[in-house]
This record gives C-alpha cells, sequence and structure tokens, in this order.
C-alpha cells in the first residue's frame, strides 16, 4: 500500500461514512483557502515598503477580521452539527446484535433469534489460508445482511475495549457494566475490518473485528443453518 493511499479514508460502505467524507472534503476545502490566503497576506505584509507606522485604528478592516473567520465557523459547524444527529439516529433497527470485548477477541449474540452466539478469535498466522489477512481475519466473523438497519449493543466483561469499523463509521467503547449502543446500514455486500481501537492490554493488537455483509436471503440461509 502507498504512502498516499493510507492517508485516505476507507472506501465507504454506509450512507453516514459517505456524508462524514464529504464534510471532511468540505472542510479541508475551507482550511486550505483559509491557509493560503493568510499566507499571502503575511508574505505581502513582509515585502510591501508601503506602510504606514502612523495609522492607529481601522474600523472597516477590524470589521472584515472579525464577521468573515465567524462566519467561516458557521460555514463548518451547520453541517458538523447535522452530521452528529445523523450518527445519533436510531431509526427502528431490524436486527439487534450484542458485543462483548474480552482480553483478547470478541464474542457475539444475535438477540433477535435464539441460539446464535459464538467467540470471534483471530486466526494466527501459521493457519491462514492463501486468501486471508494476516492479523486481521478472525475464524467466526459477524455475519449481517446489507441494507438493513442494525443495531450494535457494545459492552466488555474485564477491561475497556472499543468496537471500531472505520468503513461503516462506527465505533463504540466497550465498557464493562455498561451498553453502548450504535446503529449502521451497509449498502454494499463484502468485508469489513477493524479493530479493538482501545489499549485493552497485551494483545490489544490482536483482537480484529470482521464484519461480512450478505444478502437477506444469504443471511437466513445462514441463520437457518446455524440452528
Amino acid at each position: 500500500m502507498s504512502t498516499w493511499s493510507q492517508l485516505n479514508f476507507q472506501d465507504s460502505a454506509s450512507p453516514l461514512m459517505e456524508e462524514l467524507i464529504s464534510f471532511h472534503d468540505h472542510t479541508m476545502l475551507v482550511l486550505t483557502l483559509v491557509t493560503t490566503l493568510v499566507a499571502y497576506i503575511i508574505l505581502t505584509a513582509s515585502t510591501n515598503k508601503l506602510i504606514d507606522r502612523f495609522l492607529l485604528e481601522g474600523h472597516l478592516i477590524e470589521v472584515v477580521w472579525t464577521v468573515v473567520p465567524a462566519l467561516l465557523l458557521i460555514f463548518i459547524a451547520l453541517p458538523s452539527l447535522h452530521l452528529l444527529y445523523l450518527l445519533d439516529e436510531y431509526d427502528n433497527p431490524s436486527l439487534t446484535i450484542k458485543s462483548l470485548g474480552h482480553q483478547w477477541y470478541w464474542s457475539y449474540e444475535y438477540s433477535d433469534f435464539a441460539d446464535i452466539e459464538f467467540d470471534s478469535y483471530m486466526i494466527p498466522t501459521k493457519d491462514l489460508n492463501n486468501d486471508q489477512f494476516r492479523l486481521i481475519e478472525v475464524d467466526n466473523r459477524m455475519v449481517v445482511p446489507m441494507n438493513t438497519y442494525i443495531r450494535i449493543l457494545v459492552s466488555s466483561t474485564d477491561v475497556i475495549h472499543s468496537w471500531t469499523v472505520p468503513a461503516l463509521s462506527v465505533k463504540a467503547d466497550a465498557v464493562p457494566g455498561r451498553l453502548n449502543q450504535l446503529t449502521f446500514l451497509i449498502n454494499r455486500p463484502g468485508l469489513f475490518f477493524g479493530q479493538c481501537s482501545e489499549i485493552c492490554g497485551a494483545n490489544h493488537s490482536f483482537m480484529p473485528i470482521v464484519v461480512e455483509s450478505v444478502s437477506m436471503k444469504t443471511f437466513l440461509n445462514w441463520v437457518n443453518n446455524y440452528e
């Protein structure tokens, strides 16, 4: 992977992630314009000999350099607040999954079905197949249907973990004795990788998350075969 590609976001797999990437591009455009303008003014002021050391006040310019930054902050804040409300919106999820963090693996419970409960461990390098990824592949993936609102209830049995999948724009701390929830909708099939984002001990880097997005028919077949 090239250095430039590592600086970008992962490809979006949910509507919220698309909105977050759009907001990032919007903010970076504003910052680039502001930085360019400030650099130009500094350069001009440093090289221009047309100065007036007896100039003590300038009401117009003071109003301008107070109002313009305020407008720019509003220009950034409004879409940011809109996104914050969208991220906290829980719109009648069709499927609820409980994710428990352990040292150092995840366990999943499909609350809408009676007997679906399993642990998800990282596959050791020596046991990997040729088509699997080192350090981020697990023995039991979390299988979910695409184009479906899914709620994840996140908690922990020992220390603080963090359930994070960047491509889905989801990140929630797994705190012992507390249930945090988040929702997402995956708009395309595929495998989406994440891992614990909280420093939870010696094997913190070895408890990955793999979400497998499939069609509803495939998901129902998986449920029937599991039970």
